[in-house]
């Protein structure tokens, strides 16, 4: 057998092996045994193919647990083989982010962790996307790491180039989701523009108008030309003080 042969029969079982995987009404025995050919392989490909575990559910809710979580042990076992095919899971697939961010957690240097995040968030920003999953896992993952935050990224967008553009998002949820991330950022005039404008646009909005008002009087934000505007949204416990901060009573 050839080079190229070998080469193509290489490929073609780990393409096999992967529908194997993939198979959520397949039998648990066929996955267990694709996980571990593939990480017998341990070429990138194979451990490309094998974080596709992370995109189907099973049925069985605590046997699809289990099987993620030894693929997720897998992945972090091969080391910087790994870092490369995890990266472009994030990057290709729709769901199972969550489980991609913890691999990527355990591998990557925390600057170049956040410089990763950043990075598809703010693709994504750019991006009409039908499904807000990955923007909403990825705000959340944001939202509960703020050690993180305090760093500077490996290259790419700094957290709030990344998260602002969001605050536009056809998704309540997403710019919620912002909002909750750039409450824990330093604020800037940018930020600050940029949430009186989403305060404005979304005045009839009543869940997004609260979280701008909380994050906005969490920052310490004004609303400076634009205060008859906003006096007219404000509902309890926001009021502006006479600088036009916003405030919350009693905090």
């Amino acid at each position: 057998m050839g080079l190229l042969d070998l080469f193509g029969s290489r490929e073609s079982a780990v393409r096999r092996l992967g529908q194997k995987l993939t198979q959520k009404y397949g039998q648990p025995e066929g996955r267990q045994k694709a996980i571990d050919q593939l990480r017998e392989m341990g070429t990138p490909e194979a451990l490309r193919t094998l974080s596709l575990r992370f995109t189907v559910r099973t049925d069985v809710g605590i046997q699809d647990d289990e099987e993620k979580e030894r693929v997720r042990a897998i992945l972090v076992e091969a080391g910087s083989t790994a870092l490369g095919p995890i990266r472009e899971f994030l990057q290709q697939q729709e769901s199972g982010i969550a489980w991609g961010l913890r691999v990527l957690s355990a591998l990557a240097p925390p600057e170049e962790l956040l410089a990763d995040v950043l990075g598809l968030l703010q693709r994504l920003g750019g991006e009409y996307t039908r499904d807000p999953e990955r923007k909403l896992v990825l705000l959340s993952w944001l939202k509960e790491h703020p050690d993180l935050l305090a760093l500077a990224p490996a290259g790419g967008p700094t957290a709030e180039e990344a998260v602002r553009p969001l605050l536009e998002d056809f998704v309540d949820d997403v710019r919620i989701s912002a909002t909750r991330v750039l409450a824990l950022l330093p604020l800037t005039e940018a930020s600050r523009d940029a949430l009186v404008a989403l305060l404005l646009r979304d005045r009839d909005n009543a869940r997004v108008r609260g979280e701008v008002l909380q994050c906005m009087a969490a920052l310490g934000a004004d609303v400076k030309g634009h205060r008859p505007e906003v006096e007219g949204l404000l509902v309890e416990p926001f009021f502006l003080d006479r600088e036009g901060h916003v405030k919350r009573r009693g905090a």
